[in-house]
């Protein structure tokens, strides 16, 4: 069995918590801020530096787990250290103090999945086309908060988001002490520099592609849940329809390990770049129809589901030895960090003028031209 040796409950524990975190984040963090008095604008800038960080952050602390060979050290620092800052948020509700108390915790807490990445695809070696089977427990836990939340949010306001938010904190932190190093991170194997690499056309082509999907997830993270509240739709049902997408991503995750091989990364790429060109369509346009959301929920099985365990296959095989933790910070800073930033910046100013139809369009645009550097660059 290829996880026979592997730590999967452990690993598999991380993953829960930290997609549980972020399950709390992107759907109910804007309903937060709006439940504060902020507007749109001031919701797309706090959204923004939650996300901005991720482009210096996983750098910087994959800089130094590359030269130290101590990723599990660094996640169990930034877990925590990530849990202290947040805990600030409740001392004020003024735009400057959470501003700054999530920049400071973001820096930390977006330092930790990629060094984490890293860390489970050592650990299964030979056998990364497994990794789907991992990380499909941060997709459960995703699922579990959104619906539970979602619930209790019909009974009580927005002021609980940040306790359970912290809650999950500590509990990543806590699981994270329970993980080993990878022995095979210390091992040599030969590499280029990394200048080298990204010097490359398809490497270039793949960053490219991996910005402009997530700046095209901007609206949708950021004003989903206020955007279907506004149509009126209730908050536990607009719960469900976010663990409906997340539920599809599970199910998808559950074929990678045999589809990766079979199809190969770029098709199934590509696929996934037109899939969510019609997911945003779809979004922007229908919005009253509760069965076109359905069916653009299940489409999360692709914007997300299948892009990501793709990129992460292609980082893997594209950024090898001391690159293996730099090549995963770099993905996650371009994409998460300079690509949802400016996709949640953008979103915030066009929310009210010209609106959300057009902000989604805009999103779909994104995607399309993804598709067409794919075709025209990507390398299997």
């Amino acid at each position: 069995m290829p996880l026979k040796h592997t730590p999967y409950w452990r690993l598999s524990g991380f993953y829960f918590f930290y997609f549980v975190a972020l399950g709390i984040l992107v759907p109910y963090w804007g309903l937060y801020l709006q439940w504060q008095g902020f507007s749109a604008r001031e919701i797309g800038e706090l959204t923004a530096i939650l996300l901005a960080t991720r482009i210096v952050a996983p750098n910087i602390w994959g800089w130094i787990a590359d030269h130290h060979g101590k990723s599990m050290q660094i996640v169990r620092f930034t877990s925590l250290a990530a849990a202290i800052a947040f805990s600030a948020i409740f001392l004020d509700n003024t735009y400057f103090w959470i501003a700054t108390v999530m920049l400071v915790f973001s820096f930390f807490w977006n330092a930790s999945l990629p060094q984490f990445e890293a860390t489970t695809l050592q650990h299964l070696g030979e056998h990364s086309n497994h990794y789907s089977k991992i990380r499909l427990w941060g997709s459960i836990g995703f699922i579990i908060v959104v619906i539970a939340l979602g619930a209790l949010l019909e009974r009580f306001d927005a002021s609980i988001v940040p306790y359970a938010m912290l809650f999950s904190l500590v509990a990543i932190w806590l699981v994270s002490l329970t993980v080993p190093e990878s022995a095979s991170r210390h091992l040599h194997i030969s590499h280029q520099p990394l200048r080298q690499i990204l010097k490359r056309p398809e490497i270039l082509a793949f960053l490219a592609i991996c910005l402009l999907i997530q700046l095209s997830h901007g609206p949708y993270y950021t004003f989903y849940t206020i955007y279907l509240e506004s149509h009126g739709y209730s908050r536990s049902l607009i719960g469900q329809l976010w663990a409906l997408g997340v539920v599809a991503e599970v199910i998808i995750f559950l074929f990678m390990h045999h589809w990766l091989p079979r199809y190969g990364i770029r098709k199934i790429l590509l696929v996934s770049l037109l899939l969510s060109t019609v997911r945003w369509l779809i979004i922007g346009f229908f919005p009253d129809s509760l069965p076109l959301l359905l069916f653009a929920q299940l489409l999360h099985a692709a914007s997300f589901g299948t892009f990501h365990a793709a990129a992460i296959a292609w980082v893997h095989k594209n950024f090898v030895g001391k690159n293996q933790g730099r090549g995963q910070a770099l993905y996650s800073s371009v994409s998460f960090g300079i690509g949802g930033a400016t996709g949640s910046l953008m979103s915030g100013y066009f929310w009210v003028s010209p609106g959300p139809t057009a902000t989604f369009s805009m999103a779909a645009f994104a995607t399309l031209i993804a598709f067409f550097i794919g075709w025209r660059w990507l390398k299997v």
